[in-house]
């Protein structure tokens, strides 16, 4: 009876840890290097929130400055400025999420439909070749294509038409931020789902095929129902940093447009903290951010375990 309980228990617990480590010892160390990274650039300065709930001042540093509670919270509030960033966040975050995240979806079904391997792969070169450029690249050739002297606006002036002020409009700023994202992010993110598609077994295609299924019927029942799990894990992780739409990409594009289109929660942190000097109000600004953040990654993942999806992180059973 002790010997049965005894083995009920190694097989739950699983191996003895020196066992473990015998067998896995490369691979924890090979775990260091980034543990470490994590450590020192991510986990470390959360601990530099502290400044959101005192009065913070650079030369008496963290230790001596005054605390102030929730003060920095109620001036935030009360700040119409951080509304307005707060909107416009929220407005292009819907933007971003209904325009930009079913491309990297269509572009993986393209690429998976090709014939030819070769083209496939040039198409994926060309795809995801843009996100290796920087912001300021995105920004300068997109000024340089649609600006007030680019390339567009040079071909109406020549043609007798006006101008259009593409990169200047700040009611169409949105759809601008969606095209330069879906141009320089769309392919690099088309690799996840491609890599999904890999693990669909080609015989259902041929079965359902056989069977008499067309094209689009093997992409209804076939094809979508291996990216579900995907697309849902993405999705929740979108919604969870929804607060989060970029900071180059606007900061760089802010004083064209102005703050009231372009100003969202991180450049609104950024001038309010580094460049105004209130550097509470800014901390206090970047924490109400991740606590938001973190409980929308939290709704969302109990969501997609409610409709009997993994989501991000599963529970145990």
């Amino acid at each position: 009876m002790l010997k049965a309980n005894s083995d009920k228990r190694r097989a739950k617990n699983g191996l003895p840890l020196k066992a473990k480590w015998r067998r896995d010892w490369q691979m924890v160390l090979l775990m260091i290097p980034g543990v470490v990274f994590l450590l020192v650039f991510f986990y470390l300065p959360v601990i530099g929130n502290v400044v959101a709930f005192q009065d913070f001042q650079p030369y008496l540093g963290i230790m001596h400055s005054e605390w102030n509670g929730l003060q920095n919270f109620v001036n935030l509030y009360a700040n119409p400025d951080f509304w307005d960033a707060l909107r416009n966040t929220l407005l292009l975050a819907a933007v971003q999420l209904l325009l930009f995240f079913p491309v990297p979806i269509g572009l993986a079904l393209i690429v998976d439909s090709l014939v030819s391997n070769r083209f496939r792969r040039w198409f994926q070169t060309i795809a995801y070749l843009p996100h290796f450029l920087s912001w300021v690249l995105v920004v300068t050739l997109f000024q340089q294509s649609l600006g007030g002297a680019g390339f567009v606006n040079n071909l109406l002036r020549q043609a007798g038409l006006d101008p259009i002020p593409f990169m200047t409009n700040p009611d169409t700023f949105p759809l601008l931020v969606v095209a330069q994202l879906i141009w320089k992010d769309a392919g690099w993110a088309m690799i996840i789902f491609l890599a999904a598609l890999t693990t669909v077994d080609v015989s259902l295609y041929e079965a359902a095929a056989a069977d008499g299924a067309g094209r689009w019927r093997r992409l209804w029942h076939i094809t979508l129902p291996a990216l579900r799990t995907v697309i849902v894990l993405l999705l929740i992780l979108r919604i969870g940093d929804i607060l989060s739409v970029g900071f180059e990409q606007f900061i760089l594009q802010r004083d064209s447009v102005g703050p009231g289109a372009a100003e969202v929660l991180d450049t609104f942190t950024y001038y309010a903290g580094v460049v105004g000097g209130d550097w509470s109000s800014g901390a206090a600004a970047g924490l109400a951010k991740g606590v938001v953040g973190a409980l929308l990654l939290w709704g969302a993942n109990s969501l997609a375990h409610r409709l009997g999806e993994p989501g991000i992180f599963q529970r145990r059973t």
